[in-house]
C-alpha cells in the first residue's frame, strides 16, 4: 500500500485509540498481493475497512476488522474478467457503499454502480448508469461521478471535446438510491483555443457547480467564469470573474452548504509569470447568485519568511499549491497549500510547464476526456525513465473570516522527498468537526514517525509526534 492512501485507514485507527494510547495497527499483506496490485480503500463500512483490489484482471473487496485482519475476500464476480477496468469510485454510507465503475468491452464504455455491504457482499442488481460508443481503447476514465456532501445526490458526467469550439457536456443527476432525476446534454461554447474548464462540485441540492477558464499558451490564468448547472434546469449561468488586472493559478470551488455559499479560491500574480502575491476570494451567494467577497489577500513580510524554505522572500509562495479548502459554519475558512516540487538531472518541475496545459491536449483521437486536469487513477504507480525526485515540504496554513480578512496564518515545518513516485510524500487532512489534523510521515534519524498537528477548537494551534 502506498502511505497517501494508507493514511485513510490509519487516521481513522489512529484517532479511535489516542484517548487511551498512542497506538497505529497495520494490516499485513495477502498471499495474493502483489507489487502490480492496483487498489483503493473504500471506507469503514458496519466497523469494517473494506479495501478494493485489482489483481491480474480480478475484482476482489478484501474486509478488514477493527484489528485490521482481513476477515474476508470477495470476489466481484459481476465484473467479468476479460473486460478493461478503467476507473472505479466509492461513496460511503452508514450500512453501505456504492462501487462506481467503468470499464470498456469491444467499442463501448460502460458506467456501472453495484451496493455493497460491510462485509463486502453485492446488494441487490447491478445499475447501468450510462454507456458511450467509442471506437476505440480508452486510456482514461470517461466518465467523472461526485457525489454531495450529505451524500443525497450523485452526479455522474461525461464531456464530448471532438469539436474544440463547442464541448458537449451529458449530466446525469441521481438521488441516493440511485434513481435517475435529470438528465441534460448542455453545449458549451469554447471561444478561444485555449478556454478549458475543471474543478467540479456538486452542492446538497443537485446544483453542479465549476470553472471555465482561459490561459495564453502554458501560463497563468487570464479569465475565468463561474458556472452553474442548477439541478433541474437545462441551461447553464455564467458569472465573469473580475481579474483585469492579475493573473490566477490553479483554481478551487468550495461548495458551503451550511451558509448556502459558492466559494472560489486561487493564488494570483500581479503579473504574466510573476511571483506569488497572495489569494483571490470570489465568494457567491447561493439564492441570490450575487458577489459577497471579491477581493485579494496579499501576502505580508513575516508569513513570507516563514513559508519561504530555500526560497528568497517574493518567491517564497511559487512551489506552493493550495491542497485544502476548509468552510466555517461562522462564514469564515481556512486554507491549507503546501510546497510541492519535482527535482531531476534533466530538468525541474515548474507550474508553467505544466499546469496549465490544456486536459485536453493528449486526446486528440478520443471525443470524450474527463474534464479533471489530469488522470490520477492509479498513474502515479508507473514510473518514467528519468531520475526525477519529488519534494514536498512545508505546510501553510491560512485562516479568514467571513469578509476574507486574514484572521491568523502559521506554517508546518517538513521536508519530505522519494524517487520515481510521489506516493510516500505530503499529507493528509483529517476533520473530525471540532477539530482539523495535518498528518504526514517524516524520517527521523531512520525512524518513520506519523506526525500529528492539530486545531482544536478551531483557535489553538498545537502539534504532536505520534
Amino acid at each position: 500500500m502506498t502511505m497517501k492512501s494508507l493514511f485513510l485507514l490509519l487516521t481513522i485507527i489512529c484517532f479511535s485509540l489516542l484517548s487511551n494510547a498512542q497506538k497505529i495497527i497495520y494490516s499485513l499483506p495477502a498471499k495474493d498481493d502483489t507489487r502490480r496490485m492496483n487498489f483503493e480503500i473504500a471506507g469503514k463500512i458496519n466497523g469494517n475497512f473494506l479495501i478494493y483490489k485489482n489483481i491480474r484482471n480480478k475484482n476482489l473487496i478484501s474486509v478488514l476488522d477493527v484489528d485490521m485482519k482481513e476477515i474476508a475476500s470477495v470476489d466481484q464476480d459481476y465484473v467479468l474478467d476479460n473486460d478493461r477496468m478503467i476507473n472505479v469510485d466509492f461513496f460511503v454510507y452508514q450500512d453501505f457503499c456504492y462501487m462506481v465503475y467503468q470499464y470498456q468491452k469491444k467499442n463501448v464504455v460502460y458506467c456501472m454502480a453495484s451496493k455493497i455491504d460491510g462485509m463486502g457482499n453485492k446488494i441487490g442488481d447491478v445499475i447501468e448508469m450510462d454507456t458511450t460508443h467509442l471506437n476505440f481503447a480508452a486510456n482514461n476514465k470517461i466518465y467523472t461521478v461526485i457525489s454531495s456532501e450529505d451524500k443525497s445526490k450523485l452526479c455522474v458526467f461525461k464531456i464530448n471535446n471532438r469539436n474544440r469550439k463547442v464541448f458537449v457536456m451529458t449530466t446525469l443527476l441521481f438521488d441516493e438510491k440511485l434513481s435517475l432525476q435529470k438528465k441534460n446534454v448542455i453545449s458549451i461554447p469554447m471561444d478561444e483555443r485555449n478556454d478549458n474548464l475543471g474543478e467540479y462540485n456538486l452542492d446538497n441540492d443537485g446544483n453542479l457547480v465549476f470553472a471555465k477558464f482561459h490561459t495564453n499558451s502554458n501560463e497563468n490564468i487570464s479569465k475565468a467564469q463561474f458556472v452553474i448547472k442548477n439541478a433541474m434546469e437545462d441551461s447553464l449561468m455564467f458569472r465573469e470573474l473580475n481579474i483585469e488586472k492579475i493573473w490566477l493559478d490553479e483554481l478551487h470551488i468550495k461548495v458551503d452548504n451550511y451558509n448556502k455559499r459558492y466559494f472560489f479560491t486561487a493564488y494570483y500574480m500581479g503579473e504574466r509569470r510573476g511571483n506569488i502575491e497572495g489569494l483571490y476570494f470570489f465568494v457567491m451567494d447561493k439564492n441570490d447568485k450575487s458577489a459577497i467577497v471579491e477581493k485579494t489577500v496579499a501576502f505580508g513580510d513575516e508569513f513570507r519568511k516563514e513559508a519561504r524554505g530555500d526560497a528568497s522572500v517574493k518567491m517564497a509562495f511559487n512551489d506552493y499549491f493550495i491542497r485544502d479548502v476548509i468552510t466555517r459554519r461562522d462564514g469564515g475558512f481556512i486554507i491549507g497549500s503546501e510546497s510541492y516540487y519535482t527535482t531531476s538531472r534533466f530538468n525541474n518541475w515548474n507550474r508553467w510547464n505544466y499546469l496549465y496545459g490544456s486536459p485536453y491536449s493528449n486526446s486528440l483521437d478520443n471525443w470524450y476526456s474527463s474534464p479533471y486536469y489530469r488522470n490520477s487513477w492509479w498513474s502515479n504507480r508507473s514510473n518514467s525513465n528519468q531520475a526525477t525526485r519529488y519534494h514536498a515540504d512545508n505546510i501553510a496554513i491560512m485562516s479568514f473570516n467571513s469578509k476574507g480578512e486574514p484572521e491568523w496564518n502559521t506554517v508546518i515545518g517538513k521536508s519530505q522527498f522519494d524517487d520515481e513516485t510521489d506516493d510516500k510524500v505530503s499529507y493528509q487532512l483529517m476533520n473530525t468537526g471540532d477539530q482539523l489534523h495535518f498528518l504526514f510521515n517524516q524520517m527521523e534519524r531512520r525512524t518513520m514517525l506519523l506526525n500529528d498537528y492539530g486545531f482544536y477548537q478551531m483557535e489553538n494551534f498545537q502539534g504532536t509526534q505520534r
